[in-house]
């Protein structure tokens, strides 16, 4: 018999005094406590599944997100795990795609799942996935919450219109703002050459109607910090608007089908992956790119996503066809010379020399450079797929209403430059016996023409070890502007490695993960004047016991070439740049309500060239859930101290819900935070968020604009999600 415990675990309360504001936390934060309280008094608490994950879901995606450096939507896939919270996927009919789109299953696990289906028939009982290889009780319990096994067909008789009023609404609301001013934000003084035209506070609304898992439509805006908010540049209220409208499974033929807003997401990545890719972390063979190729864009980063229409059809039982289409602005560097200085506008036939990708808009330069191209994107994909195979044809154009020209350094030689680039490839997957094997092969033509291509297999070599291997070769020429491939860099381009993974659970309790990548750049890069080389390993144990306790030992290094740093010569040198890592870190459920979390880190980073630099962090998590009540909280308390920023050490935060943060600890100091999260208000939850860094061995955060004058960095957040 498989349990799963859906008990809510969450935190006890610290609290610091902020000395240079005035500002008084502790005030603060009993405040909002004594009126949660307050406002609980004549209510009820919710259902504990309102508004959280599972734990083991939970925590597995927080361990994806702490070890990736990719972009990672965490409001995406929490939302949509939310969605099959309330409608399970049926395992009889779920897809490889919709099994990927969840993220808490591996591709051995996926392809087992498809193969024992295939041989056995349809599952009769949740409780057969145990007999599925690959599937230990911990994955098993993980998605237990999402999934389900029904004997009934999918029916397509539910109207598209009815679609659109019929269903869930979300309404998300979110307000954050250091409480110390920052440098942009200050009276101009002499010597600065701008400062931020806007208010200090980040502001995020979100309006989301979803129908089952099968439609959704919605807007989402957001200004930053800096931004001006209804005046000036932004006299329409946000400087981001995003909103889709977005279809699933609305006949047999038609499979998805957006518009407005969305993702695209192509074989393995070398023309185009949006969104969250694949990377080295500690789930070691959990390398190959999958999911839905056409998804609703619903984050908030300004760069990454299309705008225009596109869709997936099944022309046959084993033959789908994706397209798509997206023509939107994007912001552009453009050089000083080519600003009419009397006009202030752009000087017809301007070119460009970089994308801007942080979608900041607070600095006349920054202002400047907004919306300054058009881009217009055109692809498709066309697909035959049978239980143990898929072969697929894509490609996209890309075309500029200006001039991509880059700035004339020896490493930019072969990068794309001018206003069309073409791509096309072939992805591939087949499964072997205890083999499945995955590639693409892609092909670039602009100014160069390139080719690039990755290769992988995943094999299960028993019932508890299974082993990953993936080669990638991509040529310098080859060039890309959406790609992101499993690499070490991005882009796709100059790069040529080779990675190997292995994974062993001996029984439930002890899992033993290892990596090692070694690549080679035959082309200069930027900062790095030479072809270079480099290698990492990762080496983990994991020890569990059911319910109780979680602990893991990690140990990484990493060993690349780059410039030698502070070089008074006359042509620059390479030098060996080394970092390892040393983590332990314990979990433990306390009991049904409450869960400690301890984490010890220790960094070491050498140049060769500067005094080895040393860094270590400890923190305390208190993570405390009690049942029947509407108020939890967590709360972290953190020592670090580093010689330099090069020894900082990175630890994912919880934060309010969809939302997350991995900020570098880093100098010397302690951080605090606590999140409050109050569901006492029915269909509602409302959270708040207080966090402080404190550094004793400086008088200030940040450089630049960022430069905040003190000791003390303080940090408030608060959102109110509202369900109807």
């Amino acid at each position: 018999m498989i349990f799963v415990n859906k008990n809510k675990k969450i935190a006890l309360q610290k609290c610091f005094h902020h000395k240079s504001t005035g500002f008084k936390p502790c005030a603060f934060v009993m405040g909002m406590l004594a009126a949660f309280l307050l406002f609980s008094l004549p209510l009820h608490a919710q259902r504990d599944d309102v508004d959280e994950l599972p734990d083991a879901a939970q925590e597995y995606i927080e361990n994806i997100v702490a070890d990736s450096e990719s972009d990672f939507d965490f409001d995406g896939i929490f939302y949509l795990l939310r969605t099959y919270q309330r409608k399970p996927l049926d395992l009889n009919r779920a897809t490889t795609e919709e099994l990927g789109d969840l993220r808490l299953l591996t591709s051995l696990q996926i392809n087992s799942l498809i193969e024992y289906r295939g041989k056995m028939g349809s599952l009769i009982d949740i409780r057969e996935l145990q007999a599925v290889p690959e599937f230990d009780l911990a994955t098993i319990n993980r998605i237990l919450p999402f999934v389900t096994v029904r004997k009934s067909k999918e029916t397509f008789n539910v109207p598209v219109g009815k679609m659109l009023y019929k269903g869930r609404n979300d309404l998300t609301l979110r307000y954050s703002r250091f409480l110390e001013p920052v440098r942009g934000l200050t009276p101009v003084m002499e010597g600065d050459s701008s400062r931020y035209a806007g208010t200090p506070g980040r502001v995020y609304a979100r309006f989301r109607h979803s129908y089952e898992n099968r439609h959704s439509w919605g807007i989402t805006m957001e200004k930053d910090p800096g931004e001006e908010f209804f005046k000036g540049s932004n006299r329409q209220g946000f400087d981001f608007y995003s909103a889709h409208l977005y279809y699933r499974n609305i006949s047999r033929a038609v499979k998805t089908l957006a518009f407005g807003d969305f993702e695209v997401n192509l074989g393995q990545g070398l023309i185009v992956t949006q969104g969250y890719g694949t990377g080295k972390t500690s789930y070691v063979t959990d390398i190959r790119n999958g999911g839905r190729a056409i998804k609703a864009y619903t984050s908030v980063n300004e760069a990454l996503f299309f705008r225009g229409l596109g869709g997936t059809l099944a022309l046959s039982d084993n033959i789908t066809f994706t397209a798509f289409g997206s023509y939107r602005a994007r912001d552009a560097s453009i050089p000083d010379n080519l600003i009419d200085p009397d006009i202030n506008i752009d000087i017809d036939g301007i070119t460009f020399s970089s994308l801007q990708l942080s979608g900041l808009h607070r600095t006349e330069s920054e202002l400047r450079n907004e919306a300054t191209t058009r881009e217009a994107n055109v692809g498709g994909s066309l697909k035959y797929k049978t239980r143990n195979f898929h072969i697929a044809a894509n490609g996209m154009y890309t075309q500029f209403d200006n001039e991509w020209q880059r700035r004339q350094d020896v490493y930019n030689q072969f990068r794309f430059t001018g206003n069309t680039l073409a791509q096309a490839s072939l992805d591939y997957g087949f499964v072997f016996r205890n083999f499945n094997f995955f590639g693409e092969t892609a092909y670039s033509s602009a100014n160069e023409t390139g080719l690039a291509t990755i290769n992988g297999v995943l094999i299960g070599l028993d019932r508890t070890v299974n082993l990953a291997i993936l080669q990638r070769h991509f040529q310098k020429d080859y060039n890309t502007i959406y790609g992101n491939p499993f690499a070490e860099t991005t882009g796709a381009n100059n790069e040529t490695g080779l990675y190997l993974g292995l994974d062993v659970k001996p029984n439930y309790n002890w899992q033993f993960s290892a990596y090692f990548d070694t690549w080679r750049h035959p082309w200069l890069r930027f900062g790095i004047d030479a072809p270079t080389t480099g290698y990492e390993y990762l080496v983990q144990a994991r020890y569990r016991v059911k319910r109780k306790m979680e602990a893991y030992i990690r140990f990484r290094d990493e060993i690349k070439s780059v410039n030698a740093p502070d070089n008074e010569t006359a042509f620059n040198f390479l030098t060996e740049r080394r970092r390892t890592n040393l983590r332990l870190q314990i979990a433990n459920k306390v009991s049904k309500v409450l869960e400690l979390r301890n984490r010890l880190e220790l960094v070491r980073f050498d140049d060769q060239v500067r005094p080895v630099s040393n860094g270590f962090l400890l923190y305390q998590d208190v993570i405390y859930k009690p049942i029947g009540f509407p108020l939890s909280f967590t709360t972290r308390f953190a020592i670090f101290d580093t010689d330099n920023f090069q020894s900082a050490a990175y630890a994912y935060e919880n934060d309010l819900i969809g939302f997350f943060s991995v900020p570098p600890y880093f100098n010397k100091g302690t951080r605090f935070y606590l999140n409050l999260r109050y569901k006492g208000i029915r269909n509602m939850t409302v959270e708040a968020r207080f966090a402080q860094t404190y550094l004793r061995d400086r008088d200030f955060f940040g450089s630049g604009l960022q430069e905040i004058e003190g000791r003390t960095r303080t940090e408030i957040k608060a959102q109110i999600k509202y369900k109807f």
